[in-house]
């Protein structure tokens, strides 16, 4: 049970540091892009991809076209449409390609990563920058990383930079409903009434 504690409060603290370094510029601009898009297409790889659903779900409450690419209704991507992509790397196969596709049709590529200067991070015309794992280097020994105050993360592989772009992306929801001016109760009347 203390290791579940501890997970839970280095997980909530990162989101908190995450919060607190977002670029005010990067932001505002994700937010006009959507407001802009004819259409928004979002993807992941993976647990992003999972985000990358919840997070097109909460666009369509708003009233906003979204698409989760890969879908089997999903139409085709066009100049004037905004793809969302999310990948901590920027360097997955699939996020990659999307990026390489939407380029060539002309539609705006916004990425959502660690690494602005990664392969798809290159490709994007906006990137939002939040912060995932950190590889610590020094000591394989655990002791000896102890002694030294070297410490791995309790959240195993994606999951700081998964948890972080879910937290950001339904707080992001709360700055469109304001320029939107929609109000919860507005969502919910979009909300799936058949589950």
């Amino acid at each position: 049970m203390e290791l579940l504690k501890d997970a839970m409060l280095t997980i909530t603290e990162h989101v908190g540091d995450v919060a607190n370094t977002l670029s005010k510029k990067e932001v505002n601009t994700l937010v006009n892009c959507i407001l802009k898009a004819n259409n928004v297409f979002v993807y992941g790889a993976g647990r992003s991809g999972l985000v990358a659903r919840a997070f097109a779900m909460r666009l369509m409450h708003l009233g906003i076209t979204v698409h989760v690419i890969g879908g089997i209704v999903t139409p085709s991507t066009e100049k004037g449409d905004l793809v969302l992509l999310i990948s901590g790397s920027g360097e997955s196969t699939s996020v990659v390609n999307s990026a390489k596709i939407a380029r060539n049709v002309g539609a705006k590529i916004c990425l959502i990563t660690s690494y602005p200067n990664s392969t798809a991070g290159k490709m994007a015309d906006y990137t939002v920058n939040v912060k995932g794992r950190t590889k610590l280097k020094g000591e394989k020994d655990f002791l000896l990383r102890q002694m030294k105050g070297e410490h791995y993360t309790l959240a195993p592989l994606g999951t700081l930079f998964e948890i972080s772009v879910l937290v950001f992306l339904d707080s992001l929801i709360v700055e469109l409903m304001d320029k939107l001016k929609i109000t919860e109760d507005d969502m919910r009347v979009r909300h799936a009434t058949i589950e």
